[in-house]
């Protein structure tokens, strides 16, 4: 398919043919350069991206720091009810943001148009909840008031990933933006066309400078966590890229307070006495194949398999990727789409390579998928499984961000446990088993920040999401819990009749 693009997001219009701004104070900007953005999918140009350098972003700090003051006083409840209603301008043009964000990011437009979805709904939350931020009082004193009360940082610096990208921008400002801060948003320079499409959504909701999007490279990344002005960083992304942020926040010699939500190599432990085509559904689910191309931070790609129902279950998982669909993204009947580049396609295909020279069979999978579907000219890799993988691998232990999933074998729950703990992530984990006792103390001792129990994949608006270890500081998703992270306490202390004596 692939065929014609022809929207407009208020003064935004995105077409082939267009070059997508910026948005800074209230209004789109043409960057001084600008970069042809191609569809991993198929290698055609999607349009012509402005390209942010440090000025830009400096220029968006400045404007974000001069409506900070009137937003911060506009109020809860209004701020809220705008949040709100940004939230149903998002859904309502739903169709349109997924067809977007499946032709940028090579992923199915069902995907996209789901988490989307769950991103405006999550906007939506927030801004509902925000009304929640209390503050406390505290007797510390027996005539005294003692009080706190949460006041916002002021701007926000908040860099996102390229997998959801619609999804991640909504989540980057919506908690933000509720507790009052202003933000300054860098999309991924892979994926950055639906942020400023939602960007020019708000444009008479927002007042200028409230949100700007900034889309560019690293030097635009490095300069928004650097700005003085800039006190709240929020990334998503690697682990290098991570340590990146925390770098360069380190050296601007400014204290600044950083989230990370980082990768993972996640572990998904099977235990003997579970059904082996439920366990083997819930595999597949978990790899999040037909969502991303298995390119999620949260995917469950170390299945740890009991022994005694290894072959049964990778038989049954083997014959489920193999049906998948692979296909253009904007084909409806597509499930599973391209990676976001083909210099991640050929990350993702060395990785394999690798992982077979020591010592893992190729069971399903494991290159370009049949020259037969006609997908050559894509950044495509066929869902892989790996058996006969080794816990000290560099497969077991590294992040591939792809459709690349690991299988384990196991006899001894501890030495189960002590494997899935064995790497330097702690993002998400997974424990399937009947028996209570076994799931619960099983959860209890894996080092992980996001633990299902009979389940897997599926995120809670309201819980608490982020990584142990090198997979993240801070946590998202949490509502009021998020909003507060945006705030900084602030204690006030009144003596009560001291004018009197």
């Amino acid at each position: 398919m692939s065929g014609g693009l022809d929207l407009r997001f208020g003064e935004v219009r995105i077409d082939r043919q267009a070059v997508v701004p910026l948005w800074i104070d209230g209004s789109p900007r043409l960057a001084s350069s600008s970069r042809p953005s191609h569809e991993p999918a198929t290698g055609r140009l999607l349009a012509e991206r402005s390209f942010a350098k440090p000025d830009d972003v400096a220029d968006a700090v400045a404007a974000a720091a001069g409506a900070a003051p009137a937003w911060r006083a506009l109020g809860m409840v209004e701020r809220g009810e705008r949040i709100q209603e940004l939230a149903r301008r998002i859904a309502a043009r739903i169709d349109d943001l997924a067809l977007i964000d499946a032709l940028d990011t090579g992923s199915p437009l069902g995907a996209m148009r789901a988490s989307g979805a769950k991103g405006a709904q999550q906007l939506g939350l927030n801004g509902a909840v925000g009304i929640e931020l209390h503050g406390s009082t505290i007797p510390a004193t027996a005539t005294g008031w003692h009080l706190t009360k949460h006041e916002p940082f002021g701007v926000v610096g908040a860099i996102a990933a390229y997998n959801h990208p619609t999804l991640f921008t909504c989540q980057k400002i919506g908690a933000a933006l509720v507790a009052g801060n202003t933000v300054v948003l860098k999309p991924s320079e892979q994926a950055s066309i639906s942020a400023v499409a939602i960007a020019a959504l708000s444009a008479d909701l927002l007042p200028p400078g409230v949100l700007n999007v900034v889309p560019g490279g690293r030097d635009a990344g490095e300069a928004l966590v650097a700005h003085p002005a800039v006190e709240r960083i929020a990334f998503t992304g690697s682990v290098p890229s991570g340590l990146a942020v925390q770098r360069t926040a380190m050296a601007s010699g400014r204290i600044k307070h950083v989230t990370l939500e980082l990768g993972g190599k996640n572990p998904m432990l099977v235990l003997a006495d579970v059904d082996t085509d439920v366990a083997a559904a819930a595999v597949v689910k978990g790899m999040n194949f037909t969502r991303v191309q298995g390119q999620s931070c949260g995917s469950t790609s170390r299945v740890l398999l009991h022994e005694s129902i290894a072959d049964h279950v990778v038989e049954r998982v083997v014959r489920t990727v193999e049906a998948l669909r692979l296909g253009l993204p904007d084909d409806p009947s597509t499930q599973m789409g391209s990676l976001v580049s083909r210099e991640h396609q050929q990350r993702v295909l060395g990785m394999i390579d690798r992982a077979v020279a020591d010592g893992a069979t190729v069971v399903s999978g494991g290159g370009q998928p049949d020259r037969s579907l006609g997908l050559d000219d894509g950044a495509f890799v066929a869902p892989t499984v790996l058996t006969d993988v080794r816990s000290d691998s560099h497969i077991a232990q590294t992040e591939v961000f792809g459709p690349v999933l690991s299988v384990l074998r196991w006899t001894d729950l501890d030495e189960a446990i002590a494997v899935a703990n064995s790497v330097e992530y702690g993002l998400t984990a997974s424990v399937w088993t009947s028996d209570i006792d076994a799931a619960l103390s099983t959860a209890d001792r894996l080092d992980a920040g996001y633990v299902w129990i009979n389940d897997v994949e599926t995120r809670f608006s309201g819980v608490p999401f982020g990584g142990w270890k090198q997979s993240g500081i801070g946590t998202e998703q949490a509502l009021l819990h998020e909003i507060e992270s945006y705030t900084r306490v602030k204690s006030i202390n009144i003596a009560v009749g001291a004018l009197s004596r």
